[in-house]
């Protein structure tokens, strides 16, 4: 005999995940996502760290400072001697989450909250019609009881003496 309550297999309940809208939402977001970081890469290394670099001496990545002197830094990146802080990498890293945060924030989540407050609007004011139709209902109930009453006349019921 089969039972009726035979358990799903792993492979099924991992299926039935995988083809979940939000799980595929999300795989498209990181993917655009990665592909977005790219860009945003890009902007802050060949054209902010120019730009500072212009207003100073070099570009932002290798602005420095030396906590034990003295500092001596390799064409290959590597530290030779001393302890340099490379706060410049650390400025043009928060650069770029800036203007990432920026951009979601502008292009996806103000449009979307301004999209979800008209459908909120809409369907506040649909359920405000709905309300209305209600109350006209029953004042038209109320009508037909105040009508009923007086075609009754001013005669007592049954119960009424």
């Amino acid at each position: 005999m089969v039972s009726e309550n035979k358990k799903p297999s792993v492979w099924e309940g991992f299926k039935a995940f995988l083809m979940r809208g939000n799980v595929v939402d999300l795989a498209v977001a990181v993917v655009i996502g990665a592909a977005f970081t790219n860009i945003v890469n890009s902007v802050v290394k060949g054209m902010i760290n120019p730009l500072v670099g212009a207003f100073g001496t070099k570009d932002l990545d290798h602005y420095s400072s030396c906590l034990k002197p003295p500092c001596k830094v390799a064409e290959d990146g590597t530290v030779t001697s001393g302890i340099p802080i490379m706060w410049g990498s650390v400025l043009s890293a928060t650069l770029t989450f800036l203007i990432t945060a920026a951009v979601v924030y502008f292009l996806m989540v103000l449009p979307m909250a301004k999209y979800l407050a008209r459908q909120a609007e809409r369907k506040a004011a649909k359920e405000g019609v709905q309300e209305v139709m209600e109350v006209s209902e029953l004042e038209v109930l109320k009508e037909i009881r105040d009508a009923l009453v007086a075609q009754r006349g001013p005669n007592p019921g049954p119960d009424r003496e």
